[in-house]
């Protein structure tokens, strides 16, 4: 499970951090709400754990604009702000959760565990991008009247993170601390992955393509329609 950690006390960063890695999540902090902002929409997050009081944005400037944007991910609250109407906005803004500090590690440890298990809990078994599904019981990718394909674990893996957000640009960054944590891979991997399933996709009669944004990472996108 990949976090987003944004809070400005870098020594309790760093704490969390150390205890979030130990439960085996993997972790990216920032100290700003500038960049949880722009980590939450171009990376891959399971969850997002955000304070309220930070440079740049505060934490419920940045839960507006990403859910203005269509991007679901959980959202926990860790903040100073204890005043129930404080709660309730951020509630109200799409929060899923709120924490106070200070607070127990062992409570924050579960908040997190019962906010990734509600996103299990409501994420649908099928993406879909035009006429293309991907079904994640059994990493079948398919259009009507095709046969079937089965995916690759690391295949699925990659359609997964595109098709969760059609248009949404993944770097590959963040494909390559997704997919192969051990760092063992080049990234040229990417490439060679990417260009499998676009024949992949190609080969069902699929109305949507996977783009490449030069410098920037990739995105599934359905195709324009022809004008009459």
């Amino acid at each position: 499970m990949r976090l987003l950690l944004a809070d400005d006390e870098k020594e309790l960063s760093n704490a969390l951090v150390a205890i979030l890695k130990h439960s085996s999540y993997t972790v990216d902090a920032v100290y700003n709400g500038t960049d949880a902002l722009d980590y939450a929409i171009t990376g891959n997050y399971d969850g997002i754990i955000l304070d309220i009081m930070m440079p740049g944005l505060n934490g419920t400037e940045v839960l507006k604009r990403l859910r203005s944007k269509g991007i679901s991910t959980p959202v926990l609250f860790l903040t100073a702000k204890s005043e129930i109407d404080d709660r309730i906005k951020g509630l109200d803004l799409g929060a899923d959760d709120y924490l106070t500090k200070p607070f127990d590690m062992g409570e924050l440890l579960a908040r997190v565990r019962a906010m990734l298990r509600r996103k299990s809990d409501f994420s649908p078994v099928n993406l879909t991008c035009g006429n293309l599904t991907l079904d994640r019981n059994v990493y079948e990718l398919f259009t009507p009247n095709h046969d079937k394909i089965r995916l690759a674990g690391r295949e699925f893996q990659m359609m997964e993170m595109l098709m969760d957000s059609p248009g949404r640009i993944i770097s590959v960054d963040t494909f390559m601390s997704h997919i192969w944590a051990d760092g063992e891979a080049d990234v040229n991997v990417v490439w060679v992955y990417i260009s499998n399933l676009r024949k992949k996709i190609l080969s069902l009669g699929a109305t949507c393509e996977i783009k490449a944004s030069r410098g920037v990472g990739y995105s599934i996108n359905e195709l324009d329609k022809p004008e009459l």
